[in-house]
């Protein structure tokens, strides 16, 4: 049984090929454990089955070794073939009730939810923990609309789960993020887009810890 410590989720890692400026996975993922990534969520929104689950193993292996969870983001087939600890799910994702039929309780499942009602349904439904946003405008999503953080404290005092805040979440506003009452922030490029991953990593973990 796999069940989800909140603690885990203070510096949530998100992966993205692009963002990481060429530097192989497994090297990013190194880095940025030793500089105090608690959780990491594999995406691999481009891979193919074999190419997602052939990289997940790689992950894997890092992740095992540091005692970090790993979460799988939409694949619940990649998490159940690798045994990875957590999966996780978006809106147009498979509904959570049916991946926890599916998955039983060998892992834990977050969901995403950018509304109080999308918080509260996914509570209900089981979720472990919710992902809210974006936060801020970001990169990576540049279609999404942005949450902000009067919408992420409303959030906050609409459900008990932890959550985790994603979406343009840097140095320069985590300390308010977390000031939300949330139990995580996620973050991609103000790590993975930095050129010493390592010291980027430690410097949010400072302004976390």
């Amino acid at each position: 049984m796999n069940r989800l410590n909140p603690d885990t989720l203070l510096l949530y890692l998100c992966t993205d090929r692009v963002l990481s400026l060429g530097r192989p996975i497994t090297q990013a993922l190194e880095a940025a454990i030793a500089g105090g990534v608690t959780m990491v969520q594999l995406r691999e929104k481009d891979a193919s089955t074999r190419e997602f689950y052939d990289t997940a193993l790689e992950v894997q292996r890092i992740t095992k070794k540091h005692r970090v969870p790993l979460v799988v983001n939409d694949r619940l087939d990649i998490a159940l073939a690798i045994g990875a600890e957590g999966l996780h799910l978006g809106q147009s994702d498979l509904p959570l009730r049916e991946a926890r039929r599916l998955a039983g309780d060998r892992m834990f499942i977050g969901v995403s939810a950018n509304t109080v009602k999308q918080a509260r349904i996914a509570e209900a439904e089981g979720a472990d923990y919710l992902g809210v946003g974006a936060v801020f405008p970001t990169g990576s999503k540049s279609d999404v609309n942005t949450v902000g953080l009067e919408r992420l404290r409303e959030i906050r005092g609409a459900v008990t789960i932890p959550i985790v805040g994603i979406g343009g979440i840097g140095p320069a506003n985590i300390r308010e993020v977390m000031a939300t009452g949330i139990e995580g922030a996620a973050v991609i490029s103000a790590i993975l887009s930095q050129p010493d991953i390592t010291e980027a990593a430690s410097a949010l973990r400072r302004l976390l810890d």
